[in-house]
Formats: structure tokens, sequence, C-alpha cells
């Protein structure tokens, strides 16, 4: 039963996954028939490689270091401190964590623009702004993973230690700090896993000039057909992403049997004064740029008004941007479309590897073994690039009797694969804790074992299973890596769409792209709140009794 449930799973990642992937590294590895792994190794000494690689290293250490020195102080404020407004600012900085790499970069771009709010500090095409993006995106992660360690640390701890003479320095390095420190460095190394491979904030706000390696094998497949470069570009971010990996499950086990207690938040004290500045540095830092798109997209020549937003349904025919073959209201259609589709196949695939992976291992090494596999194989999308995947799809899936070049599902299976690491993450740690006995007792009195699914998995899950539907259609929504390789140009996504409005010249392009922009911004935040409403409704009692 086990292994038939995860059959359609491994089916799917071996046909949509390894082979791509495999496909994209085999170009760089085998030159006219002839495995040559010189050629790979050569890509690697070349001076360009490694300014990428140092840049890739410098952006993503110094919007890690840059995250977690905001982060820790504004997560001790917010999980600590009980003030007016808490839980407003509390959701206003996960935010940016919703949004689409391409709006993150746009509003970026357009904050730092010679005519923007913050023009006058020369950032434009700087990697300053690179590193300021990355952190705006990524602060999130250091505020919820840290704060939720702070909030459950046991107050007997500090309160021996300064009953005991300690000053409240001596208490920080000596008690508070250790106890958070599996929860730091988990998040840090996050961090800086989402900052080396970021594609859309790079390529928006560096194009050629500064490249990272997720976005130089984009412009080595895209722009130079380097095929061999960008396989060894590839397989050396594989290699470093899946030792980040390791590293990031190693201290999440240091977190376990930290968090015991909830404690109470205090009104805050003259001490905490550092703290609260921070936050409000980092509530900035979180606003500006948004704010500063949302205005410009309500900019018009004549003054204020909605022009860059009509213009959005017009197509060229109707006096519409010429960079685009289809008005831009498509292009949203298309998104909401391919989302519920990539949504959908993530959804079940995810699930199924949850069931499987989270059940009670039969007695035996080998069967522990083949279930751990199991649950690692399927987090091997984490550590490979969207941009890899996206272009193995093309050579890979172009004859039959996998010949997918013009089916409709090729995007939403690629998204799909994006996203299935995050629904089984979401979805693993609730199953598993659910006690087993409880399934014996339900096959006991008769339940089969469909039946036992749903009366005992998905009535206990179908909450994160809400969260896990919610972020997969937001990250499908806001794909942007291997949906630039597999979208047609008569039916672009979103995401695409702004890139193209924003890689032209004119003023009417960016007000338009600004527009595209907010809209794609406000759909992710949107389904993100209605997911997070829709569970608060039912731990109330409300819309589902």
């Amino acid at each position: 039963m086990r292994l038939a449930a995860a059959g359609l799973p491994l089916a799917v990642l071996a046909v949509f996954f390894v082979l791509p992937v495999g496909g994209m590294l085999a170009r760089g590895f085998v030159v006219d028939g002839a495995f040559d792994p010189g050629g790979v190794l050569q890509v690697l000494t070349r001076p360009r490689v490694h300014r990428v690689l140092g840049f890739t290293l410098f952006s993503a250490g110094a919007a890690t270091v840059l995250a977690v020195l905001l982060g820790v102080p504004a997560a001790y404020a917010l999980s600590r401190l009980r003030f007016p407004g808490v839980r407003l600012l509390r959701a206003v900085v996960v935010v940016p964590f919703v949004l689409p790499t391409v709006v993150v970069g746009v509003a970026f771009r357009q904050l730092f623009a010679s005519a923007g709010l913050l023009g006058g500090l020369g950032l434009e095409g700087t990697p300053a702004a690179i590193v300021l993006a990355l952190v705006f995106f990524n602060i999130a992660v250091v505020v919820r993973t840290v704060g939720a360690q702070w909030e459950g640390l046991d107050p007997r701890r500090e309160e021996a230690a300064a009953a005991l003479g300690a000053r409240p320095s001596q208490v920080w390095w000596t008690v508070t700090l250790p106890a958070l420190r599996p929860a730091i460095v988990s998040a840090a190394s996050v961090v800086f896993l989402f900052c080396a491979t970021a594609f859309g904030v790079v390529l928006t706000l560096g194009g050629l000039r500064y490249s990272t390696v997720e976005t130089e094998i984009y412009l080595l497949t895209t722009s130079f057909l380097d095929l061999q470069a960008a396989a060894a570009l590839s397989l050396l971010q594989i290699l470093a992403v899946v030792g980040l990996l390791l590293l990031a499950h190693r201290a999440r086990a240091g977190e376990v049997g930290l968090a015991r207690v909830r404690r109470p938040r205090r009104r805050p004290r003259r001490r905490d004064v550092p703290a609260l500045l921070v936050l409000t540095g980092v509530v900035a830092l979180v606003v500006t740029p948004v704010a500063t798109l949302i205005g410009r997209s309500l900019r018009t020549s004549d003054g204020w008004g909605l022009d860059h937003y009509r213009a959005l349904a017009a197509g060229p025919q109707d006096g519409g941007s010429n960079a685009l073959r289809v008005p831009v209201t498509d292009a949203i259609e298309n998104s909401l479309r391919i989302a519920v589709d990539a949504t959908v196949i993530a959804i079940v695939l995810g699930l199924l590897v949850a069931l499987v992976t989270t059940r009670p291992a039969p007695p035996g090494g080998v069967a522990r073994r083949v279930v751990s596999w199991v649950d690692g194989a399927f987090m091997l999308p984490l550590g490979v690039s969207a941009v890899t995947l996206g272009f193995g799809f093309l050579i890979t899936l172009d004859r039959p009797p996998l010949d997918l070049r013009s089916s409709a599902l090729l995007v939403p299976i690629a998204q799909a694969m994006v996203a299935l690491p995050l629904v089984v993450r979401v979805l693993s740690p609730v199953l598993s804790s659910i006690d087993d006995r409880q399934r014996q007792v339900a096959a006991t009195l008769g339940a089969g074992p469909l039946r036992v699914i749903r009366d005992v998995d998905l009535a206990l899950v179908w909450r994160p299973l809400l969260a896990a539907v919610g972020f997969a259609f937001a990250v499908s929504l806001g794909e942007f890596g291997a949906t630039s390789f597999l979208s047609r140009a008569d039916r672009p996504t979103l995401p695409v769409v702004i890139f193209q409005l924003i890689s032209r010249p004119g003023l009417d392009n960016a007000a338009m792209a600004m527009a595209a922009a907010v809209v794609l911004g406000t759909l992710t935040v949107a389904v993100m709140a209605l997911v997070e409403l829709l569970q608060r409704s039912r731990r109330s009692g409300g819309w589902i009794g």
C-alpha cells in the first residue's frame, strides 16, 4: 500500500525532475557523443565564472549578515514585547516573503532610480541595491524563525542567572544567545540559500553587470547558448545548496526541546529602545519600496490616476505596449489558471509523499532507509535552480513519447515541481505528530485504509493543508525562473510580462510594469491573507463550526 502510494509521486519526480535536470547536466558533460568532464572543469577556471561566484558569495553573505543583525532585534521586539499595533507590524514584516521576486526587483529599481524617492543615494545599479532587496525579501525568515524560538524559551533560566547576580548582558551571552543559536543558524542558512539562488531580484536589478550563479545560468543558456558552462554552474550550485540544506537540517535538530513555555509579553522598558529602533528601521525598509511602487503606478503625466491600470487591458492593436503580444489582463488570467493547475498537482503529490513518509516504518533498517530516501528525494528540487529545471524541460521533453512543447500542462508541472518541497515540509510535521494508535483504532473498528486517511489524517491536517494550498498557489503565481523558459509568447504569465515591460525602453512600459507588479503583489498577499483568515476563523469556531 505504501509503495503503491509512493509510486505516482516517484514516477512524476523521475520524469519531470530527474530527467530534465539530468538532461541539462548531460549537455555539459557529453560533447559530440563523448564524455568530457575536462570541459566542465575548464569552465570553472574562467575569470568571469570566478567573478560570478565571488559576487554570489558576497551578495548572499552580506544580505544574510544584515538580515540577521536586523532580524534578531526585530524578532525580540515582536515576540517579547507588548505594545499597540504589534500584530499589524508582525504581519507587515512578513509580507515581503510572499511577494514575487520580480515585484521586489521592480520596487527597488523604482526606489533607487534617479527620479525615485532614494535616487539621491546613488544606489541605482549597484551591488548595495541588490543586497538591500535581498534583505527586504528574506528578513521575514529570521523574524519568524528566531521569534518563534524566543517565544518558547523557558524564562526560568534567565531569571535564575539574574538571581545569581548576572548583568543583563551576561544573561544574554551566557543563557539567551546559546538557546537561540540553533534558530539563528537555521534561519541564516536558509536566508543564505534563498539569496544565493535568487533570480528575479538579481536579474531585475543587476542585469548583465552583476550576475549570480542563478542568473549566469540563465544568461549562458538564453544569450550565449553555452550549455557546457551552464551545466558546470548548475552542478556547482546543486552541491553547494545540498550542503546548505544539510547544515539547516542539523541546525533545526538543535531546536527540538527548547520551545517548552509560551511566555507572556511585557510592556517595553528603557533598555528595549534599541530593539524598537531597529524594528522601526525594518518596518521602514519593508514599507518604503512597496509604497514607492504603488505611488509610481498611480503617477500619470497629468498628476494621479488609474491610467496605467487601464492600459493593462489594452493590446498592441488598441494602443497598448508594443513590448507585448497580448494585453496584461490576459497574462493575469493565464497566471491564475496555471497557478490553480500547479497547486492541484503539487498538493496531490505532496500529500501522497507526506502520508507515505510520515507513517511509522515497518521493522527493519532497510524499510526505514527507503522511507528516508523517498523523503529526501522530494527535497531535491530545493537544491536545483529553477532555471536549470526550466531549460531541462525544453531539451528533454521535446520528442515522443514525451513531446510536451505545446502542452498546456508544461508550465503548471514545472511550477508544481518548484512548490512540491514546500508542500511536503508544511504537511509532514503535522502528519508525523499524529498518534498512530488513532489509525489502529479506526482500522480495528472496520475502517479501510482510505477511510482511515480521510477520518484520521485529513481530519487533523486540513488546516496545514489549507496553508500548503496558499503557499503553493502564491509560489506558482510568482514563479519566474522556470516559467521564463517555458511560457509561450502568446500565453505569458504575469511575472514574464512584467520583466518584458521593464526590459524595454519607454516611460509607459515602466509605468505599466509598476501597475502589473502591484496587481501581482496584491494577488499574492490576498491569497495568503485569505488562508490566514480561514485558519483563524476555524480556530475561533467560525466558518466551519
